[in-house]
């Protein structure tokens, strides 16, 4: 089972996934993510943000079921998720940032409500409290992504700091 804590950290991290809470990613999972970031901003879904961000999710599902699904039944369980995340991603992070930026690129120009390229920390914040991640954390983690405290967070910013949080120790 999980036997290190770098494990331990990557199946904690697979409830953020699992959006539904039946104890395995699968696509519906991303659509539930999709619908609450489009909702959190009034976006509809036929609009060409919501395509987007749905044409990303999709992208991103298919790339985690491609690392991640071992049994081929396009559902990852908590095992496959971290024998994924673990064997896969740990050593080449910049493989797991490029099947999430699809689905990241989409989802800051939904919260991109200026259109001037890149969210602000609120923005982010309410990005991260539709997919499920709690006030505090959310404030917090939206904050530590402006790194330079310009009040702007981009695309370079969220991917790699995705592809850190989910297959670097820390």
């Amino acid at each position: 089972m999980v036997s290190t804590e770098y494990e331990r950290r990557i199946a904690a991290r697979f409830a953020g996934f699992d959006q539904d809470g039946n104890g395995y990613i699968d696509r519906e999972d991303f659509n539930v993510a999709t619908k609450a970031v489009l909702a959190a901003f009034g976006t509809t879904a036929r609009s060409d943000k919501g395509q987007a961000l749905y044409i990303g999710a999709e992208a991103f599902w298919q790339g985690m079921a491609g690392i991640a699904d071992r049994d081929g039944d396009q559902r990852i369980t908590r095992e496959e998720f971290v024998s994924g995340a673990v064997k896969r991603l740990r050593d080449n992070p910049e493989r797991f940032a490029e099947i999430a930026r699809p689905f990241l690129h989409a989802a800051l120009a939904v919260a991109d409500t200026d259109g001037d390229g890149a969210a602000t920390v609120e923005e982010t914040t309410r990005v991260l409290r539709a997919l499920g991640v709690g006030d505090d954390l959310a404030t917090a983690a939206a904050a530590a992504l402006d790194a330079d405290a310009d009040g702007r967070i981009g695309e370079t910013e969220v991917v790699s700091a995705f592809a850190r949080y989910f297959t670097v120790p820390e």
